[in-house]
């Protein structure tokens, strides 16, 4: 006990600390005491040990008793040295590690309540950012004195921020995926909130022609209006994307949403049968919980036929890192042309030489302005003739990779795409209408 106390008065006599900065060096001792507990405990029994020596004649009683009224800020010695009618060292200074900081905790917590009760939320935690001279600060007073067993500053603060607004609040800290970090600079005193985003996943059936998934800004003006765009900044009316986020943004309350789509189909062609999977990322909520059956049919009723959306519920961020990277495969209906009359022998032969084949692929040359020119290896797992509609047009059922180009499988797109039904059945063939029918992924 006494190489504590020793060590506490050490501290005292080079720096003045308050009650939790003297505690903390000690932090990793004891249980259920707060730091300032700790640091008034020292404190006291320091006092009560001096104030023995000077009532024995010994000077060294005195010294500690000014040395705890004027680094230690601790009221009782000063109280005491005013009644040994000695003098009184004046106001104490700032608090060599915090600056005082530690008296503020409340109004800091207050700032933070302020803001979160704008939000819904059921779990929070306190991130703390200090400046670097302040870490560096008491990891130098630890190393001079040798204290193995203290705590961070910024450790501290953050609990005991923390404690206030969960009494406040009655929500718990949660450290691994809270709903909403409050973020603090104790020293400048600004308090700020990171919200996390909500994730809502389902299916978006595209039942017309025409419109792009996302939102598709006009080319000419960059999205700032022109004649060209009618002065709407965009090339196309409206996107799957701006029919699905928009009531998610107003029911949530969020600022803005990212749209996440397990691929996407061209612009006219439709996607039908369950939907392609999808994730919204509703950025800043200050709602999280909604009805989403009412959500669901308040997107279908804006969408006015041309998009309707089903299966939503809540996802995580894990979801979209799956959709984004699983290339999952899909059925495709393509109504195909040919320029000469073709047999029903050799469609029969294409299906038979198209399912199982394997599919090598040069990037299209209607997207080479805008993606990379690479090879893709893509398999076919079956290709089936659904519909004869008159010497020169069937409709095929195509079961394929995702990432597959079917119009391309149709063309070969100027032997960039081999085998493909052009090729295969000598006759040039284009596509006139294209569909999804279903993308094969379990679990949305």
């Amino acid at each position: 006990m006494e190489g504590l106390l020793e060590r506490a008065l050490a501290l005292l006599r080079h720096y003045p600390l308050c009650d939790a900065c003297l505690g903390r060096q000690f932090g990793l001792l004891g249980y259920g005491l707060t730091n300032a507990e700790r640091g008034r405990a020292l404190k006291t029994v320091l006092l009560l040990t001096a104030h023995l020596k000077a009532k024995s004649g010994e000077q060294e009683g005195l010294e500690v008793m000014r040395i705890l009224a004027l680094n230690g800020f601790f009221e009782p010695a000063r109280l005491l040295l005013e009644k040994m009618g000695e003098p009184v060292p004046p106001e104490p200074p700032a608090c060599y590690l915090c600056e005082d900081v530690m008296r503020r905790l409340d109004d800091l917590a207050a700032r933070a309540l302020e803001l979160l009760s704008g939000y819904e939320f059921s779990s929070f935690l306190v991130g703390i950012r200090l400046p670097g001279e302040v870490a560096e600060r008491e990891d130098e007073l630890r190393a001079e004195f040798g204290l193995p067993h203290g705590e961070s500053l910024r450790h501290e603060l953050s609990r005991e921020v923390g404690k206030r607004i969960m009494k406040a609040v009655g929500k718990p800290v949660e450290h691994a995926r809270p709903d909403v970090v409050v973020l603090v600079e104790p020293f400048s005193g600004s308090v700020e909130l990171q919200v996390s985003p909500v994730f809502v996943a389902g299916r978006y059936r595209k039942l017309v022609r025409g419109i792009p998934q996302a939102r598709w800004i006009c080319t000419r003006c960059g999205g700032r209006g022109c004649p060209r765009c009618g002065w709407t900044g965009k090339m196309y009316p409206t996107s799957i994307e701006e029919l699905i986020t928009e009531p998610m943004i107003e029911a949530f309350q969020g600022e803005e949403a990212a749209f996440h789509a397990a691929g996407r189909e061209d612009i006219d062609a439709r996607m039908l049968g369950r939907g392609r999977p999808f994730v919204v990322e509703v950025k800043r909520p200050r709602k999280r919980e909604v009805n989403l059956k009412a959500l669901e049919e308040e997107i279908n009723r804006r969408a006015e036929g041309m998009v309707s959306v089903s299966g939503l519920k809540y996802a995580d961020r894990a979801l979209i890192r799956r959709i984004k990277s699983e290339e999952a495969e899909k059925i495709y209906e393509v109504l195909v042309e040919f320029d000469r009359p073709v047999s029903d022998e050799e469609l029969r032969q294409l299906e038979e030489a198209l399912s199982g084949a394997v599919i090598r692929q040069r990037t299209p040359t209607r997207v080479l302005h805008r993606r990379v020119d690479k090879l893709r290896v893509r398999r076919v797992a079956e290709l089936k003739v659904v519909e004869r509609l008159g010497p020169r047009r069937a409709r095929f059922r195509v079961r394929c990779d995702g990432g597959l180009y079917v119009k391309e499988l149709v063309t070969g797109d100027g032997g960039r795409t081999s085998p493909s039904i052009s090729e295969l059945i000598r006759a040039r063939a284009r596509p006139l209408e294209l569909d999804v029918v279903d993308v094969l992924m379990e679990g949305v």
